[in-house]
């Protein structure tokens, strides 16, 4: 897959881009990064790329030119058309569901603005999504950029090195994950649950996806009224829900 971000300030990717998961993707062929200064594309004389809005209002607002123009270069030759993903408070809510959707892309354009908005001709032609990390503002997209960019990438085929852990991520299934515990099996006190040292891996299994079931419920019920439930799923949270109900 290939990645490109236009945005003012190139210079805070070089970090994220070259350490952990992201700078192994690379390494292993799996997607390759562009950052790119749309100022670049500016054809004003003093390289601006915003303006004062028509009508007034407070702050500056980017042109569309270099945007359109940035675009245009990075689309120059190909096949198929990229997602052109604007990063926008506007948008829709990013979701680990997105994340599998443009996982299945072969090209990503980010665009990340800054100051008061875009000019609304961006938006309403350039781009084919938009996309916003949470209700909140914040003083440009290359922060949520980075959020999606990471989100996505450990989903491309062979970047993780267990090629079951992101199906049993939180929300990929539409339930939070089951807790996890490793060694020791006794810390200060503290037991992992006996049914996980029993090599039973059906009971194991039971209890690891009961114990998402009582964890959606408890911190975030309303992903359960679409979550794929089972017959045995829907008895478990029934008897969870008779106990809250007689502890109240």
């Amino acid at each position: 897959m290939k990645m490109d971000v236009l945005t003012l300030f190139p210079e805070m990717f070089e970090g994220v881009f070259n350490h952990s998961i992201l700078k192994r993707a690379q390494e292993k062929n799996a997607v390759s990064y562009r950052v790119t200064n749309f100022r670049d594309y500016s054809e004003n004389k003093h390289s601006n790329v915003d303006d004062y809005p028509y009508g007034g209002g407070a702050g500056m607002v980017l042109t569309p030119q270099p945007l359109f123009s940035a675009v245009e270069d990075l689309k120059e030759g190909l096949s198929s058309e990229p997602r052109v993903i604007l990063m926008c408070p506007q948008g829709e809510r990013f979701t680990q569901q997105k994340a599998e959707e443009l996982a299945k892309e072969n090209h990503l354009i980010f665009l990340c603005g800054h100051y008061e908005g875009y000019d609304e001709r961006v938006r309403a032609n350039l781009v084919t999504d938009e996309i916003s990390i949470g209700d909140f503002v914040l003083t440009g997209g290359e922060l949520a950029s980075m959020v999606i960019i990471d989100s996505v990438t450990r989903l491309l085929p062979e970047v993780l090195g267990n090629q079951e852990s992101a199906p049993l991520d939180s929300f990929s299934n539409g339930l939070l994950e089951h807790p996890h515990y490793t060694r020791p099996a006794d810390f200060r006190g503290l037991k992992v649950p006996d049914v996980l040292l029993s090599g039973d891996h059906a009971k194991i299994e039971r209890w690891r996806r009961e114990q998402s079931l009582k964890r959606t419920f408890e911190r975030r019920p309303e992903l359960l009224e679409t979550a794929n439930l089972s017959d045995k799923d829907r008895d478990y949270l029934r008897r969870l829900k008779e106990s809250q109900q007689s502890s109240e």
